[in-house]
C-alpha cells in the first residue's frame, strides 16, 4: 500500500519546500509554537497560487483547548469559508465539550459549511477521554480523516494505541498518525500502524537575514524563541523522511 504524507507548515515559502520534497499535501498553519493555528489569508492566496499539490487549512483561532465560546466560534467559521473561497483543498478542526468529548454540534456545523471539500479532526482528539467513542462519533458525522498521536506525547509511544484505532475505523475515517514523526522513526511508524497517511512537520533553524541586532529587545514574552532566527522546512529533509518510511534508499 501507498502511503500518503501530508507535511506541516507555516508559511508559503515551507508549504512550497515541503512540495519539492514531495509531500502530497500540506497542512498550512500559523504559529507552530502554539501547535498550529488559523493561517493568513495571505498566506493562503500565496500558497494557493504556487502549488500544485493539496492545502489542508487550519481552522484554530487561539493556543489552549477546544472549547470555544460563541464569539470564537463565529470566528472559526469566517475563518474556514474564506479558506474555502481561496481555493483551499480540505480543512482542519477540533472542538471539544467540557467534558472531553467531541463537540457534536458543533463540528457538525463547520463540517457542513466545508462540503465538498474534506475535513480533518485534528489532534483535539489526542485529549478526548475516550479515543474509541471519539472515533466512532467522528464517523458518525462524516469526518473523513483523525489526526493523532494515540493519546501520547509522540506517535512513538502511543503506536499500539494508533494500531488499534486503525483496526477500529477498518476503512470507515482515515487514522493519520502525526507527532514526533522523524527520519529515525518514519519506517517503524509506517510498518506497525496500519496507517495509510502520515503527518509530520520537518523543522530545522535557520539564521535570519539582519546584520544589525540589538540583542535587548524581544518581540513575545519570557518563553521566547531566539529572534534572530528562524525555524524553516527545507526539501531534503521532507525527502528524507519519506524516503525513511518507504524503504527507498
Amino acid at each position: 500500500m501507498s502511503l500518503i504524507f501530508e507535511v506541516c507548515v507555516d508559511s508559503a515559502e515551507a508549504a512550497m519546500a515541503a512540495e519539492e520534497g514531495g509531500a502530497h499535501r500540506v497542512e498550512l498553519c500559523s504559529d507552530l509554537l502554539e501547535g498550529g493555528l488559523t493561517p493568513s489569508h495571505g498566506t493562503i492566496r500565496v500558497a494557493r497560487e504556487r502549488l500544485q499539490i493539496g492545502i489542508m487549512a487550519m481552522v484554530r483561532p487561539r493556543g489552549g483547548d477546544f472549547c470555544y465560546t460563541d464569539t470564537e466560534f463565529a470566528v472559526m467559521r469566517e475563518d474556514l469559508l474564506a479558506a474555502k473561497e481561496m481555493g483551499v483543498n480540505g480543512v482542519v478542526f477540533g472542538l471539544l465539550s467540557p467534558d472531553g468529548t467531541v463537540d457534536r454540534e458543533r463540528t457538525a456545523e463547520l463540517a457542513a459549511l466545508a462540503r465538498p471539500l474534506p475535513v480533518t479532526f485534528h489532534r483535539a482528539f489526542d485529549v478526548t477521554r475516550d479515543p474509541f467513542e471519539a472515533l466512532d462519533t467522528l464517523v458518525a458525522l462524516g469526518v473523513e480523516r483523525v489526526l493523532t498521536s494515540g493519546q501520547e506525547p509522540s506517535v512513538i509511544e502511543g503506536l499500539d494505541q494508533i494500531a488499534r484505532l486503525v483496526r477500529r475505523a477498518a476503512g470507515r475515517i482515515i487514522v493519520m498518525p502525526g507527532g514526533g514523526i522523524t527520519e529515525r522513526n518514519a519506517g517503524r511508524i509506517g510498518a506497525a500502524s496500519g496507517a495509510s497517511e502520515l503527518h509530520f512537520a520537518s523543522l530545522e533553524p535557520r539564521e535570519g537575514r539582519m546584520l544589525y541586532r540589538n540583542p535587548r529587545v524581544f518581540m513575545g514574552g519570557t518563553l521566547r524563541p531566539p529572534e534572530y532566527s528562524q525555524e524553516v522546512t527545507r526539501p531534503e529533509s521532507v525527502d528524507a523522511v519519506i524516503a525513511a518510511a518507504t524503504g527507498r534508499a
